[in-house]
């Protein structure tokens, strides 16, 4: 009997192991050379720090193109309630939600008197060594992806 509840109990602890959240917790600098672009040109630079205790997750993006160097902070709450992003550029709705162990963060703003969304699927990899940011992006000239990956730092 012992024996048997042993083999539950560590079937418990390595499930609830496997049904953890990732966190994307740290520095992070863009790989440019497995990012995709498509038809536009990737920034020089591009650096993001995340700090992730769920369901809070901010980030400060620091990116380096030919207009210089832009920094932008965002805040979500990984449990889907919706937040405003203030930005240079308007404020910006969105939210964030777990799809098992992607982060999945739906956001929209205006733009040149339309609507611009996007859809940013967020997955570790190489033991958590590298964040990849798969993004649809709307816009009202039509639509594109964009495929980020990162370095941990």
């Amino acid at each position: 009997m012992i024996r048997i509840s042993a083999i539950l109990s560590c079937w418990t602890v390595t499930a609830a192991l496997a049904l953890a959240a990732p966190n994307f917790s740290g520095d992070w600098k863009l790989d440019a050379a497995r990012s995709q672009y498509g038809a536009f040109p990737a920034p020089a630079a591009m650096t993001r720090k995340v700090q992730h205790t769920d369901p809070a997750l901010a980030m400060s993006t620091t990116q380096k193109g030919p207009q210089g160097e832009v920094t932008t902070e965002l805040k979500y709450s990984t449990d889907g309630k919706p937040v405003v992003n203030k930005l240079a550029s308007g404020d910006a709705s969105g939210a964030a939600h777990w799809d098992g162990d992607r982060l999945v963060i739906e956001s929209a703003r205006e733009v040149q008197g339309g609507q611009a969304t996007q859809k940013e699927t967020w997955t570790l990899g190489d033991g958590g060594k590298t964040l990849t940011i798969q993004t649809h992006i709307t816009v009202p000239q039509g639509q594109f992806d964009v495929k980020q990956v990162f370095a941990k730092q």
